[in-house]
């Protein structure tokens, strides 16, 4: 599936205490690697949720591929999938790697999927989802036989980079034409994070569009800066809009 691309205008989102981002303008191609830039607390996480239709902008627009923000949400969180936000896609760390993996799928194959999907036979259910996968584990470069106790290792047995190669695949067993991934260097090290841009770069050569915030980008993304949009602490803004 084709990525998306992306088109903001003077995008903005203000919350009781001020403005979590404002005036936020770029243009990124489809398959482009996006980095949203900036301290902690600039509102990196809010422009990431606004970008993905889970927060509604109140000022400006942005348009992904065919649907624009803020009329089609819910068009746009049909094409995006996310990865490593905190409050939003966190990892149970009771479960293993396994359950993650086959929970996902089965409510990808409930929700996600077109009604002729759902009719398959069982067989052919199963086939899918491994297929499915196995594909995301692939391009979220995790393997599984190299983990402590392989699928059946607990995510709270994983490290820092194990469990965001997890998150990030399992945003892409929904086949998202954008994946936004939150925090993707934080608690890393240099050699962690070059690993990460790796494969976020594999992700969006394959086509798909990547937006992940980060402290310091890398020099080959399109950079989005919030360190100065007047940027407030995630919780500020949470507490006004709500997640949609």
């Amino acid at each position: 599936m084709s990525g998306v691309g992306v088109i903001a205008r003077g995008l903005g989102l203000r919350g009781p205490r001020g403005w979590a981002f404002r005036d936020v303008t770029f243009d990124a191609e489809p398959g482009s690697l996006i980095a949203i830039e900036g301290p902690s607390g600039s509102g990196r996480t809010c422009l990431l949720l606004a970008l993905t239709g889970r927060m509604k902008p109140t000022a400006g627009e942005a348009v992904l591929g065919e649907y624009g923000l803020p009329r089609q949400m819910a068009s746009v969180r049909r094409v995006c999938g996310l990865a490593h936000v905190a409050g939003v896609t966190e990892l149970e760390p009771a479960l293993t790697v396994a359950e993650h993996l086959h929970e996902r799928a089965l409510l990808q194959r409930r929700f996600g999927d077109s009604l002729r999907a759902l009719l398959r036979p069982r067989g052919e259910h199963a086939a899918e989802e491994k297929l499915r996968i196995d594909t995301a584990l692939s391009a979220a470069g995790l393997d599984r036989a190299a983990l402590p106790k392989g699928a059946r290792t607990a995510v709270r047995d994983l490290e820092r980079l194990e469990a965001l190669r997890l998150s990030i695949a399992l945003a892409l067993l929904g086949r998202p034409r954008l994946l936004g991934v939150d925090d993707t260097d934080l608690k890393l090290s240099d050699a962690e994070r070059d690993e990460v841009w790796a494969l976020l770069r594999s992700v969006a050569e394959s086509g798909t569009t990547v937006v992940a915030v980060c402290s310091e980008a890398p020099e080959d993304a399109v950079v989005v800066t919030t360190e100065n949009t007047t940027g407030r602490e995630r919780a500020d803004a949470l507490a006004e809009t709500g997640r949609a």
